[in-house]
């Protein structure tokens, strides 16, 4: 099933993002350093302004470096990357979440958006305190971002008594610079995420299932923010691109980097959250998807984070993600296993690829 996009632009305002760490480390690169390293961050971030990207991700763990922080230091080191700070509802007061990243939004001169985590694991949130059920979770969300939403875009005095926050008499002097729309991004693939994105979301994220899965997710999404009398959210998928010069070459790399996932087995509960269970029935049902999706990346890490590939030559995964394009996706965000390096290469060989492509779809289509 696919879904065309409501957006009559849809090659016009496709973002690609990034997304950087404080060390150097992924599933195949045990961190051996310090768990912050400012020159390695600087470099990452950096590779990704060099590069082209528009924004880059900046994660969200309990046990991680604090991401705001992160994103501080970044555009510090940047001039117009675009900043995507996840953040998790329920770990502080949406007022002080609000004028949080308000401030930061100011001090990077209009460059922040926020990565909404409502939580996939009990495990997870219970790390820091949480204890309330999926569902909870997320009627929790919807209360605090339309909190976030009150004192981004109103002026003040605020005041609310809900379910789940109580404040009177608020007058925020820091909002947004220059009063933009600060974005909500907001990812998950369960009725109640699908509920609470649909209405609340700027852009809705999906992690990289096979076009007809996809596709019909955006349907889904679309009938959501209907219901709430929306235009549907921006859509955003995720992928692990693996290149090589050639085809060939990308897949003896691919194979290789499975061979380390798989050579370091960590023990894994069964995971709770829905986008991860999609992932690994994606994985049941074939190895290789579509143009060039390959599952067993996902599998080997027991379908979690965005684990999925696109393996090829830099033209094969430029036009894998030209075809999620096609069904409505505005925003593709890609990470490697080799994050620098990895990061460096799309911005060499695959980013331009896909630019060019798009501004010919756009002469084409004028």
């Amino acid at each position: 099933m696919t879904t065309q996009p409501t957006h009559d632009n849809r090659y016009e305002d496709v973002e690609i993002l990034g997304m950087i760490g404080t060390a150097d480390a992924s599933e195949i690169r045990p961190a051996t350093g310090p768990v912050i390293d400012p020159d390695y961050t600087a470099r990452f971030a950096k590779a990704h302004e060099d590069g082209g990207f528009d924004r880059i991700l900046i994660g969200y763990g309990a046990g991680w470096s604090e991401g705001t922080q992160v994103a501080a230091y970044a555009a510090a080191q940047t001039e117009r990357l675009g900043l995507l700070v996840a953040h998790r509802p329920g770990v502080v007061h949406p007022t002080l979440a609000a004028r949080t990243f308000a401030t930061l939004d100011h001090f990077s001169q209009g460059r922040v958006a926020l990565n909404i985590v409502s939580g996939g694991t009990d495990t997870e949130q219970r790390r820091e305190g949480d204890y309330l059920s999926k569902d909870e979770r997320y009627a929790r969300t919807d209360e605090y971002l339309g909190i976030l939403r009150r004192l981004w875009d109103q002026p003040g005095p605020h005041s609310f008594d809900g379910d789940f926050y109580r404040f009177e008499g608020l007058n925020p002097a820091v909002r947004p610079y220059r009063e933009r729309h600060l974005e909500l991004f907001f990812g998950g693939s369960s009725p109640a995420a699908y509920r609470v994105g649909s209405k609340r979301a700027d852009t809705y994220m999906l992690w990289g299932e096979p076009l007809a899965e996809t596709g019909e997710q955006i349907a889904t999404v679309t009938e959501q923010a209907a219901a709430v009398a929306r235009a549907r959210p921006r859509i955003s998928v995720s992928f692990r691109p693996i290149l090589g010069r050639t085809d060939a070459e990308a897949w003896e790399r691919a194979h290789g980097i499975l061979g380390s996932l798989n050579a370091a087995p960590v023990e894994r509960d069964r995971p709770q959250n829905s986008g991860s269970l999609r992932l690994l029935a994606a994985a049941e049902k074939s190895d290789l998807h579509d143009r060039c999706l390959w599952t067993p990346t996902a599998s080997a890490v027991g379908g979690g984070g965005n684990s999925t590939a696109l393996v090829g030559s830099p033209e094969t995964v430029a036009a894998a993600l030209l075809d999620y394009v096609e069904i409505g996706v505005n925003t593709v965000l890609i990470r490697g296993y080799d994050p620098l390096p990895d990061a460096v290469d799309y911005g060499r060989n695959l980013l331009p690829l896909v630019r060019q492509e798009l501004a010919h779809r756009i002469a084409v289509n004028a």
